[in-house]
């Protein structure tokens, strides 16, 4: 039986019927979470091997579909959710949100700037979703550093840095720079994380280096990427992000220093530093978080709940991120305009 349910501009049925593009781990947890929660139906997954989609797809009882071209245009389809490759991620928003389609996808909106605020602007014109998870805003350990952060006063310096040596580096997609992006952009929730705490950036620097990429094309061993952010409020923030053979030490930690002291996040370990004996702070395992933004996006279409972020916001980021690489790419300070 279909129920109708009207928020705002936006009139769906019950269940709400998904597509989902994609068949590795978002896409997975995405499915179950999807067949878990009955206001909503899976119908059809698109991969790009069908073989591996129909596979994919048989636990869910859905429709196995060889290309994404072929699920945007399917007129039983509500929602579109996208868990593919980051070079995608554009095109297919952009057919999905044109075939009247509401839209979920994983970060980054686009690889490219001008696509991405032509997408945010086609899903107002449509008068659709389009929500970009970032689901690390959701975890409990931005939770718990955003709780504790006015307990150090006023934050001056960031260093937020994910180092991840891999021997030997994978043949991914993740190592292709055409398909992953800059790193910054690729890795987008990075930037976003300090874009939630501090907001707006005055101006960024970067550098990047890759282990053995010998061809546009081609898959790079490793990487390194350091960004210095300088935010509207003063504040100074480095990130680093790194992955591959020539990296030997895995790091994560993000690290704040305020007028009243210094939160310490090391892993899913978090720390309050005033005086002489650091004060543990409790963090709870990082589970469940893309079903938790499936029904956020559910409880929003259906009932009007507001969302953790909007797609401006992470558009915001991306332009963070794109001033990142072009810094890189000249070797000089990029200036953001107020947006």
């Amino acid at each position: 039986m279909n129920i109708a349910a009207t928020t705002g501009d936006l009139t769906i049925l019950t269940p709400i019927r998904v597509g989902v593009v994609g068949t590795g781990y978002a896409a997975k947890v995405r499915a179950e979470a999807l067949c878990a929660d009955s206001r909503t139906e899976l119908v059809a997954v698109a991969g790009h091997h069908l073989e591996k989609t129909m596979a994919f797809s048989q636990p869910f009882q859905a429709k196995a579909l060889a290309t994404w071209q072929e699920l945007v245009e399917r007129s039983d389809l509500d929602l579109v959710m996208i868990c593919t490759i980051n070079r995608d991620h554009g095109a297919i928003a952009e057919a999905a949100l044109q075939a009247g389609k509401h839209v979920v996808v994983e970060y980054p909106l686009a690889l490219e700037v001008a696509q991405a605020e032509r997408l945010v602007a086609l899903a107002t014109t449509q008068k659709k979703l389009l929500h970009v998870e970032h689901i690390e805003l959701l975890g409990s350990v931005h939770q718990t550093l955003k709780q504790t952060l006015p307990t150090i006063g006023a934050v001056f310096y960031a260093r937020y840095a994910t180092i991840t040596p891999q021997h030997p580096a994978p043949p991914k997609w993740t190592y292709q720079p055409d398909l992953f992006g800059f790193p910054l952009v690729g890795a987008l929730s990075r930037v976003h994380r300090l874009m939630d705490l501090f907001g707006m950036v005055k101006t960024v620097s970067c550098q990047v280096r890759y282990g053995d990429l010998q061809t546009p094309g081609s898959y790079y061993a490793s990487c390194l990427c350091t960004a210095q952010l300088r935010f509207q409020s003063g504040l100074l923030a480095e990130i680093t992000y790194g992955k591959g053979e020539a990296l030997w030490q895995p790091s994560r930690i993000f690290e704040l220093q305020g007028e009243k002291g210094a939160l310490v996040f090391e892993g899913d370990r978090g720390l309050l530093i005033q005086g002489k004996e650091p004060q543990p702070l409790e963090i709870s395992p990082r589970r469940g978080l893309f079903a938790k933004d499936t029904e956020m996006v559910v409880n929003y279409l259906l009932e009007g709940k507001p969302l953790y972020l909007t797609a401006q916001e992470s558009l915001y980021t991306l332009k963070v991120a794109d001033a990142a690489r072009r810094s890189a790419e000249t070797g000089q300070t990029i200036e953001l305009e107020p947006d």
